[in-house]
């Protein structure tokens, strides 16, 4: 497999120079993962023009050798990391000017870097930037988490049945995924099922399933750290109604829209609208409150963004959501999730589950 992180290290140096700055301090656990390819959960790493340090503690000693090798300094002390890490300045000349990833801390640390000598200032998304647009290794682990997490839906939904709760399938869903090689959840796992299903993020609960309900599935794998992000809708224990019906087949010509009208080069605002007109046409625009997608990679949800707030170009080689939902409080709510790879042509499906409405 290509080693990325020596080509990611190179474009984050012309980031800090671009930024005047003599170098970066990385603090954000999944940015230090994409530039160095630790996976543990305490850490530091300093990119100057010529050199790479990485801090961590005792816990790490031997994982940090395993994952980083010779591509930076290790330096496993004890102590605080960022009062190793001033200490170790003095090992840099030349380096005054240094960012910090001012989105990754709280005003407290803030304030204590900026009354440091010298002064730290900070950044943001020098990192977060070049993970917007996805290697070819990225995007095959994105797309096996995604065959993991739904070869996981078959195998959870062929036991599910009206009467259980929420929490059960819930553990039905995750232990699948386990089994099916995930390294862990992507996030909590949303299940909802009835009025509850018109809560975008609901909290799984021990609500009993009843015969007609709808149930929303809402979960991701994980593999080598990359995230799959999925989304069913189901009718439980009885035939759809006329009405749960139209709702879901407008969601579903939503998603399909965007399917067919998504590129590299959009806007994410323009990619928001594919699918938000088709519900607007449909009767259905204010109940369609949050954006069409956002980006996926080592985190969730990470830019770009598919909003209608969102001015800016959709990049090739980034890989973002596509979910249109319709939530209708009281009476409950349909999500379709996909996950898709743009380029200049369109969009590339990389998860691949029925998306006609199915009873379970």
């Amino acid at each position: 497999m290509t080693d990325r992180r020596p080509e990611r290290l190179e474009a984050l140096r012309r980031g800090i120079a671009e930024a005047k700055l003599d170098a970066l301090v990385v603090s954000s656990l999944p940015n230090i993962r994409y530039l160095t390819g630790f996976s543990g959960s305490s850490a530091l790493v300093l990119v100057t023009a010529d050199a790479v340090v990485f801090l961590s503690d005792s816990r790490y000693q031997v994982q940090s050798r395993d994952e980083i090798g010779d591509l930076a300094r290790i330096v496993i002390e004890g102590g605080g990391m960022w009062e190793r890490l001033k200490k170790l300045l003095p090992d840099h000349p030349g380096v005054s000017r240094i960012g910090y990833e001012a989105h990754h801390l709280t005003a407290r640390e803030a304030e204590r870097l900026a009354a440091a000598e010298p002064a730290f200032s900070g950044t943001a998304n020098l990192v977060e930037t070049l993970r917007e647009v996805k290697s070819p290794e990225e995007v095959a682990a994105i797309r096996e988490a995604g065959t993991i997490a739904t070869d996981a839906l078959a195998v959870a939904t062929a036991q599910v049945r009206a009467g259980q709760t929420e929490f059960e399938v819930a553990a039905l869903l995750e232990s699948a995924l386990r089994r099916g090689g995930s390294e862990w959840y992507a996030f909590p796992t949303i299940i909802a099922s009835g009025p509850r299903s018109a809560l975008p993020h609901a909290h799984t609960s021990g609500r009993m399933i009843e015969p007609g309900d709808f149930l929303l599935i809402d979960f991701g794998a994980v593999l080598n750290g990359y995230c799959s992000d999925v989304t069913r809708t189901f009718v439980v224990g009885a035939p759809a109604t006329p009405e749960q019906r139209a709702v879901y087949v407008l969601v579903q010509e939503a998603q399909q829209a965007a399917f067919s009208g998504l590129r590299a080069g959009l806007s994410g605002r323009e990619g928001d609208a594919l699918a938000r007109h088709v519900i607007t046409e449909g009767g259905h625009g204010e109940h369609f409150g949050h954006s069409l997608g956002h980006g996926l990679g080592l985190e969730v949800h990470e830019a770009p963004r598919l909003a209608k707030t969102v001015d800016q170009p959709l990049p090739a080689g980034a890989v973002v959501t596509v979910e249109p939902g319709i939530y209708l409080e009281g009476w409950g709510g349909v999500r379709i999730e996909d996950d898709v790879l743009l380029d200049e042509k369109g969009a590339e499906l990389l998860t691949e589950y029925e998306r006609d409405l199915v009873r379970l």
